[in-house]
């Protein structure tokens, strides 16, 4: 993998998404001047992702605070999103669209497909309202992600894209000082 996807603008998609109890489609202008996260997982019914998608669930209401869809993403169907939110505690939980990519061209088009599996890596990506994927991080399977720390990212991220003369220092948290680049800064922190 060595495609950068900083910048990148979203493709054109339409995917089958489970949601609110109901099958709905999920396209390219639904993210339209809001903040999103497409949030990759290998597979329903498995370990580590209904851990995943219970974290995000538990805080989903910050991130709807601040104007951010968050897509769950594996290439199971809608049908069997379904069946797993209403089979598992933990995924009953979630209250954010659930997308089934059978065709796998999302998962793909994110460069988080394995291939030879069907499967999606743990793949996350922040989307502005431009469309474009601002910050993404994956993981192997085995490694699980931190919704706190996702939100804080997403926070940083519309900082930046609401301030563009500051940055966010590590772990910065809204409220934190900001830094602006600049020759005075060289050699001082």
């Amino acid at each position: 993998m060595s495609e950068n996807f900083i910048g990148k603008v979203i493709e054109d998609f339409k995917v089958p998404a489970y949601y609110d109890g109901k099958f709905i489609d999920v396209c390219r202008d639904d993210l339209k001047g809001k903040w999103s996260v497409f949030f990759f997982y290998p597979g329903d019914f498995t370990f580590v992702c209904p851990t995943e998608l219970e974290d995000i669930a538990k805080i989903y209401d910050k991130f709807q605070n601040i104007n951010t869809t968050v897509y769950s993403v594996s290439t199971d169907s809608e049908f069997s999103h379904k069946q797993w939110h209403e089979s598992s505690e933990a995924v009953g939980k979630t209250n954010f669209p659930m997308i089934g990519d059978r065709a796998l061209k999302l998962t793909k088009s994110f460069g988080v497909l394995i291939e030879e599996e069907g499967q999606a890596l743990r793949g996350t990506f922040i989307v502005n309202p431009d469309l474009e994927i601002v910050a993404y991080e994956i993981h192997s399977p085995g490694i699980g992600r931190n919704a706190k720390e996702l939100l804080r990212k997403v926070e940083a991220a519309q900082f930046v894209y609401e301030h563009g003369d500051k940055v966010c220092p590590a772990a910065w948290e809204p409220g934190d000082d900001t830094l602006e680049p600049g020759i005075d800064l060289v050699g001082k922190i």
